[in-house]
């Protein structure tokens, strides 16, 4: 079964059936404002909604098989017919504004050893409706949603071209209309990916999963800096902020012990110079398994005073979701759908 989703108005007449263009205009409305159930467009003729909810069941191809919230933040998990599931989730600041975290891979492929998403492996990209359609899930839950990230699971430049239609999709006048200046694409580091990104020039935001800024603890903790060096990474940052003019995000996870030494931060500094960049401090999610532990607050404030000392522009973000695995790191699908 095919997303509806990036697709063009013939395509979607063509998979549903349908004899009028105006249609599958209405179908994609509907689909924008959270609306997933054929039953419920009413501006649809009434023996058409009951024909496309006998053969396609749900507008998506996507179904919520598990729904989890605490902390203002709402977790989902999504099984798509071929079995494979993902997670996505639903982020609040407690001020009204709501942000759509989202998936670009069932699993990934980089191995981060502090990343729970890594201990699956890659078992497969995500298509570009496939990724829309989380949205949609998310949508449907009743709150608007004004931001994106792609932070869910996956390597989101790995996945490029399907990562990137996702965006435009997400950015039409008549569909969803967010700005890409409203939505952000992180990275471990994939130096080709961000190449791409800034020939592109698309107006997207920056976040690199940086978590150390040496080379021999980087390349100990995330294996893409055996490929792609600090050097490189960095090389191919200043490209990207001269084309973008944009503030760059490092995220920045604080694994006690392992990064968050004076000498940790001196490294840190260094490497954002030249960069106009905000270094997002995060205390590591506690994942059992990974041997890795969360840092306390003597030691979070230790390192924030060495930053202070050394002028570079942060803030620590505590996350949300913890409780219900649904915080920076901690996305991961352990089986798949049977039905």
């Amino acid at each position: 079964m095919e997303s509806l989703f990036c697709i063009n108005n013939e395509k979607m007449m063509a998979i549903l059936g349908l004899e009028k263009p105006f249609q599958a205009k209405i179908i994609y409305q509907n689909l924008v404002k959270g609306i997933i159930d054929f039953n419920t467009m009413t501006s649809l003729p009434k023996a058409l909604r009951e024909r496309l909810s006998e053969e396609r069941g749900s507008a998506l191809t996507g179904r919520i098989i598990r729904k989890e919230e605490a902390d203002s933040t709402v977790k989902l998990a999504v099984a798509f017919p071929d079995g494979d599931i993902i997670e996505c989730v639903r982020l609040s600041d407690g001020e009204g504004r709501y942000t759509a975290c989202l998936s670009s891979q069932v699993g990934c492929a980089m191995g981060c050893a502090f990343c729970k998403t890594g201990t699956m492996g890659l078992v497969r990209n995500l298509t570009a409706g496939e990724i829309v359609e989380q949205f949609a899930l998310l949508s449907s839950l009743g709150e608007r949603i004004s931001h994106i990230v792609f932070m869910g699971m996956g390597e989101a430049l790995a996945n490029f071209t399907a990562a990137l239609d996702a965006i435009k999709e997400l950015h039409r006048e008549d569909g969803f209309g967010i700005s890409y200046r409203k939505m952000t694409i992180s990275t471990c580091g994939l130096v080709p990916g961000i190449r791409k990104l800034t020939e592109l020039d698309i107006p997207v935001r920056l976040a690199v999963s940086l978590v150390s800024a040496d080379d021999e603890t980087r390349s100990e903790i995330m294996k893409i800096n055996r490929a792609y060096p600090l050097s490189m990474l960095k090389s191919s940052l200043i490209s990207f902020q001269r084309h973008q003019d944009r503030r760059l995000t490092f995220e920045y996870c604080m694994l006690s012990g392992r990064n968050t030494s004076h000498k940790s931060a001196e490294d840190l500094a260094q490497f954002c110079k030249g960069l106009d960049v905000l270094v997002n401090l995060i205390p590591w999610n506690p994942i059992p398994e990974l041997g890795f532990r969360a840092p306390d607050e003597r030691e979070i404030r230790t390192f924030e005073n060495d930053l202070k000392k050394l002028r570079i522009n942060y803030t620590i973000r505590r996350s949300k979701g913890q409780s219900i695995s649904g915080a920076c790191g901690q996305l991961a699908t352990e089986t798949r759908s049977s039905e």
